[in-house]
This record gives C-alpha cells, sequence and structure tokens, in this order.
C-alpha cells in the first residue's frame, strides 16, 4: 500500500484509523498516497488551536510573527526541489509548479514584508483618526483591530495545493489566528509535504497551524462567532457550507471563492496589426493551458469585435496548435495532464454542454496526442477552442468548463462588450486589452460592479504585467455573485479580515493606554531630560518638550524668499498679500514656519536620534505674520522598535502655536532613535 496521508493534530502526526482512499497520479493512473480522516478528534483540533495556538499568536506582535513567516518562507524555498518532484503527480509542469510553489512561497514573503511596513511592532492596530465626541475634547472615539479568540479553518482546491494553503495561512498568521488547513483530497499529498516540513523547521508556534487530511466531516459544528472559515471550490460546496446551521447562526465569518467565468475583452480599437492583438491572444493561450486551465482566474469567455472573430480564431490556433501535451517531466511537454480522470471527465461534461450552442473550432475533446505518457491511463485532454455565433446563448455564460476551454464570443461595441461580461453573474477577474485610456476607463467602470479584479493590458505595461490569471499578494482576490462573494489575499485588508475591529470610547488618557498612541488632550510628561536624550528603552509616550517663543522677522521672510526661489507673492508683495483676503499682508512661508520649529526643539548634540526621515499629516492652520512669536510642543506620540534593528521608530506629535496660542501649523515628526545598548 502506497503512503498513508497523516494529519497534524494537536501538535502530532495522527494516521488514519482505516486504509483510506486511493489517489492517483493524473500522469499515469497509479497509486501515489491514500487519505482519510477517520479517527481525527475534530473537537480537539478546533479546541487545542484555541487554547494552544490562539493564545501563542496572540503574545506576539505583528512584527514578531512577520520574522516568523519570513524566516519560514526563505526556509520552504530552499527545498523546492522535492516539491517540484511531487508536483508532477498532479500533472503539472515545472512552469505551472512555479505558479503554485514559488508563487506560495512568495505569498508568504510578500505578507511577511507587508506587515513590518505597514503594521506597527505592536498586537493592535488602529483604525482611522480618532473621532471628537464631545465638544470640549473630554470625550473621544477610536476604532482599533484586535485578534479574534477563535481559529480560521481554511478548505482548500486541488488546483493549487501549496499557494492554496498558504495565501490563506499567512494573512491569518500575522493576524494572531491560529489555522486548520483542509485540502483537497485529491492533490493533499503535497500539501501534506510541505506541511510536514513546516512542522520539521520547528519555525512556528506550536498549535498555530494544524492540517486536516481528508473529509471535513462535522468540523463546522465545532466552530462559533470567534471563527472563521474561508472555502475555495465549487459553487454548489459553497452553497452548501454557507447554509450549514453553524454558518447561519453563529456569526461565523464565511467566504467563498467559487466558479467563475472570466472573461478577457479585445478593445475595439485594437486592429490585427497592433501588438495588443497578439497580447490578446497570447494572455488567451496561456490562460487556456498553464495548469491545464484549472484556474480559478482562467479566462472561460473571449469577448472580441465581431469583425475580428475569424481572426482570433485563426491566431489563438495556431499558437494552440503549438502546445505539446504530455508527461510533464518530459522538457518538451508545454501542457501537462488535468488532476485527475474524475476532473477530466468532468470537463468533457461540460464541453458537451457548451456544444449545444458553439462549435468546437479547435482541438478534439475525444483524442489528444501525448508526449511520454499515456492518453489511456493520464489525465490528458486537448486544448478546446469554441466559438459562439449567438452571443446571447446561455450557455457560454453559465456553464464552465474548468480545464483548457474557452470559448470566443463576438460583441458589437463597448457597452456590448461589458453587458455581455455581466452576463457571466460575477467573476474573480476580467481583463481588457486596448491602446486606449479612454475607452479604458469607461470599459473598467463598467465591468468593476461585477468582477473582483480588473487587468488592463497593453504594449505599454505588458512586459511588468502579470498577466490576467494571476493573483497578486497585495491585491484583493475574490468576487461578487457566483464567484463566492467573498474575498482572499488583499495585502493588509486579508490582515484585518480575521481581526475584530471595535470601537472604544473614553478620555485622550484612556485612548492613549488603549492603543499605545498619544492622543491629544493626554497627559504630556516634561521631563529635565531633553527627549531627544532618551534611548528607545527609556522614552515613554507622552515625553514633551516645549520650545519658544521665537519671533518671526520681515527680514526671515525675506532671507528665506531669496534663499530658496520661493517668491510667491504672499511672501514678498506687500499690496498683492494684502488683497488676498487670506493672508491681508505678507506672510511667512509654511515651510519657514517648519524650519524654525525645528530649531526650537531640536537637541543638536549627537545621541539616541539618529536621524529625522519624514514628515507626515502637515497642514498649515493659520498665516504667520512678521513679529509673531512662534512656540512648538513636540510629544512622543507612537514607539515602534524594530525587529531586526538596533533602532526604531519614534512618531512625534508637533503643535506650533502664535503668541495668541492659536495653532499655526501641525504635523509628525518621524525619527529614528537607537535602542538601549545592551539589547542593540
Amino acid at each position: 500500500m502506497s503512503n498513508l496521508l497523516q494529519s497534524y493534530v494537536e501538535g502530532r502526526w495522527v494516521s488514519p484509523g482505516d486504509e483510506g482512499t486511493p489517489l492517483l497520479s493524473a500522469v499515469d493512473g497509479h497509486e501515489v498516497a491514500r487519505i482519510s480522516s477517520s479517527g481525527v478528534d475534530l473537537a480537539a483540533m478546533v479546541d487545542y488551536a484555541r487554547r494552544v495556538g490562539g493564545p501563542a499568536l496572540a503574545a506576539l506582535t505583528f512584527h514578531e510573527r512577520a520574522a516568523l513567516l519570513k524566516q519560514l518562507g526563505m526556509t520552504l524555498m530552499a527545498g523546492k526541489a522535492e516539491f517540484y518532484e511531487l508536483s508532477r503527480h498532479t500533472g503539472a509542469t515545472d512552469r505551472d509548479s512555479a505558479v503554485d510553489i514559488d508563487g506560495g512561497f512568495g505569498t508568504v514573503l510578500s505578507y511577511s514584508s507587508k506587515a513590518r511596513r505597514e503594521l506597527p511592532n505592536d498586537t493592535i492596530c488602529l483604525d482611522g483618526d480618532i473621532e471628537q465626541l464631545g465638544k470640549k475634547g473630554t470625550f473621544l472615539g477610536q476604532h482599533i483591530y484586535t485578534s479574534r479568540r477563535g481559529v480560521a479553518v481554511q478548505i482548500n482546491a486541488f488546483n493549487f495545493p501549496v499557494w492554496g494553503f498558504l495565501e490563506k495561512l499567512a494573512p491569518a498568521f500575522i493576524a494572531g489566528v491560529p489555522s486548520i488547513i483542509k485540502p483537497a483530497s485529491q492533490t493533499a499529498y503535497l500539501t501534506e509535504l510541505v506541511f510536514r516540513r513546516i512542522i520539521e523547521s520547528g519555525i512556528l508556534p506550536e498549535g498555530s497551524v494544524q492540517l486536516l487530511c481528508g473529509s471535513a466531516r462535522d468540523l463546522l459544528d465545532h466552530l462559533d462567532g470567534q471563527d472563521s472559515v474561508a472555502f475555495t471550490g465549487s459553487a454548489d460546496t459553497a452553497a452548501t457550507l454557507r447554509a450549514h446551521p453553524t454558518v447561519v447562526s453563529s456569526g461565523l465569518r464565511f467566504t467563498a471563492e467559487a466558479d467563475s467565468l472570466n472573461c478577457s475583452i479585445l478593445g475595439p480599437d485594437v486592429s490585427t496589426s497592433d501588438p495588443e492583438f497578439d497580447l490578446y491572444v497570447k494572455q488567451l493561450v496561456t490562460e487556456m493551458t498553464v495548469k491545464a486551465g484549472q484556474k480559478c482566474t482562467a479566462i472561460r469567455r473571449a469577448l472580441v469585435p465581431e469583425n475580428l472573430v475569424d481572426d482570433v480564431i485563426r491566431a489563438a490556433s495556431e499558437r494552440l496548435a503549438a502546445i505539446t501535451v504530455g508527461n510533464p517531466a518530459d522538457e518538451s511537454v508545454r501542457m501537462g495532464a488535468l488532476a485527475g480522470i474524475d476532473q477530466r471527465d468532468e470537463v468533457l461534461k461540460s464541453i458537451r454542454a457548451l456544444t449545444k450552442s458553439a462549435t468546437i473550432v479547435f482541438g478534439d475533446p475525444d483524442s489528444v496526442e501525448v508526449v511520454g505518457a499515456d492518453a489511456v491511463s493520464g489525465a490528458f485532454l486537448s486544448p478546446i477552442l469554441l466559438h459562439a455565433a449567438d452571443k446571447t446563448a446561455p450557455e457560454p455564460h453559465d456553464i464552465e468548463a474548468f480545464g483548457p476551454v474557452s470559448t470566443i464570443i463576438g460583441y458589437s461595441d463597448a457597452a456590448d462588450a461589458v453587458a455581455l461580461a455581466a452576463r457571466g453573474k460575477g467573476s474573480l477577474v476580467a481583463s481588457l486589452v486596448t491602446k486606449d485610456a479612454e475607452l479604458a476607463g469607461e470599459i473598467v467602470r463598467g465591468l468593476a460592479p461585477f468582477h473582483g479584479r480588473v487587468l488592463v493590458l497593453n504594449s505599454e505595461d505588458a512586459r511588468e504585467s502579470t498577466g490576467h490569471g494571476s493573483p497578486l499578494p497585495v491585491l484583493v482576490h475574490g468576487g461578487p455573485g457566483r464567484a463566492g462573494g467573498g474575498e482572499e489575499l488583499g495585502g493588509i485588508r486579508g490582515v484585518l479580515h480575521h481581526m475584530q475591529r471595535t470601537a472604544v470610547q473614553g478620555t485622550p488618557d484612556v485612548l492613549t493606554a488603549t492603543g499605545r498612541r498619544w492622543v491629544t488632550g493626554a497627559r504630556r510628561v516634561q521631563g529635565e531630560t531633553h527627549p531627544f536624550r532618551k534611548d528607545l528603552g527609556e522614552l515613554r509616550i507622552g515625553d514633551t518638550i516645549v520650545g519658544g517663543p521665537r519671533q518671526v522677522t520681515r527680514a526671515d521672510i525675506d532671507h528665506f524668499a531669496e534663499f530658496t526661489g520661493d517668491t510667491f507673492y504672499a511672501h514678498t508683495d506687500p499690496e498683492a498679500a494684502a488683497a488676498n483676503p487670506l493672508f491681508g499682508g505678507i506672510v511667512a512661508h509654511g515651510y519657514l514656519v517648519v524650519s524654525l520649529a525645528a530649531g526650537l526643539f531640536v537637541d543638536p548634540a549627537p545621541g539616541p536620534v539618529l536621524a529625522n526621515f519624514g514628515v507626515d499629516n502637515l497642514r498649515f492652520l493659520t498665516p504667520v505674520k512678521a513679529e509673531d512669536s512662534l512656540t512648538v510642543t513636540l510629544t512622543a506620540k507612537q514607539i515602534t522598535p524594530r525587529q531586526s534593528a538596533d533602532y526604531g521608530e519614534v512618531r512625534w506629535d508637533a503643535v506650533v502655536t502664535n503668541q495668541n496660542d492659536e495653532p499655526v501649523a501641525a504635523y509628525d515628526v518621524l525619527t529614528l532613535v537607537a535602542k538601549p545598548a545592551a539589547s542593540a
């Protein structure tokens, strides 16, 4: 008997209680592994995630979690050769495996990078600005994000056994929520191998990840409102899960990414002599053949101007004729097998349904020439290109053949193309190939309500474009309607999906203590030691320096104008400045005010403050005239240690006032401050 896949439960590998169901190679039909979840205690998995994994993750900051993900991504990348070898049994060529395996590891690294750049080195995340709820500023509101105290159940599809689980795991992990990963059985042997290497690395906290190989059985029965389920698969299964009593009644967060009749539109401005024509055809053929068309983002409907239908059919057929189908181990093969014989039969069934209103213009569903393998025992299929002469026929807009299949449909004008795209009832992605930016804007606005992502391709961005079918971790991946109605990925949006947003109401001191970010009106501390003389270990939120007053003279204004070349009339022309109701006379440059303020709070001697690296949210509130006096109040607002450096970031609240105590400028100053010598 072949390898019996194990589940990883409560910190140990668990074998099923029976012999399991055979999992067959897509290439030659031999048994690769067996799978079953018999005997796995699903209630114990959920409890262990909440009791052990959750607290372990909650104790870490976003940056600490991100650092672990980076270490994991690099470790997996270094050992990817064995994953490529096993991936061939799924029918994947090396190009397909790169999309799945390297794409998955790259997603982990991308999340690590974004979390360190965009999230605080803290366990909570602030959402938006302070809301003033009372007239005097003593009663305020602030939204915060905290890690939910549940588990993220991730149910994945067969077509991406590596990327599919890592793109869900990464944002949940950054959010501080433990994961239970349930791969599709068909290709679970590859997921299990990668997961085994994750556990062997010892990088992730115990309980933060568990693996369930085989049926999910009654897993959802053990979840509640603190938990979430992210599902990728068929629309029918998504509908069944969405109707589960736990999903309906408990408030459990359920996200589905399901079947999708994605389209690609060739713009009406493109002719056969334009490079965009070739880009369109190349993209169409690529999306039909990468992963043997088994991608939720693949192009199923090719919408082209009616006068170019024959040209697109001819050009696409020529490219498809050059595609070699066969054993992925053969270097000459461009397209491997479908995931299994059953999957191929499902695709053939869909093709037969499509031919009720469309004609096959390339390929033979009953015959395919195969290189290096047996066409009978392997799940091979010829690429199939169809043409729907009747664009109103329902089949091309309702039936998804989840394989190397696409249908060409002619349209009359841009509005018609948008209307045909909408007949897909919502999809993950649409693409538009056009030279005309104005036309692109018009069509994108029409497509957007029906698609999770829209790619506009032309000769200018083609070299850098990742293509129609490539989800990116920085962008949302999901879609409305039949595409599931949910979103995955999405950068920090994907992280916040797993967190609870809470509105906190209280005094400035309460909100400062809760969010660990100084709020206007909260307590300030003015000590004998200048805050710039304190290292990151000594500095505290609320530490304040007040500098000034400093009088601004007309000579200061004239010198600044001459020195910088900023001779705007408000600073140099008394008559014109007086005529402007905003100024009523010569006023100081805003940047002169900021520069003078810096001179009032900076401690010039070398010390813990290493550098000023920027100013945020700068606003000039009241004009400063000659002979006005300036005072600046600088308060330590937020302190963020960097994990991998001997310094951290300090955000300072700066308010500049005049002699009447009126604010004339407000902004945040950003500095790099050294850590204590012992911890650096």
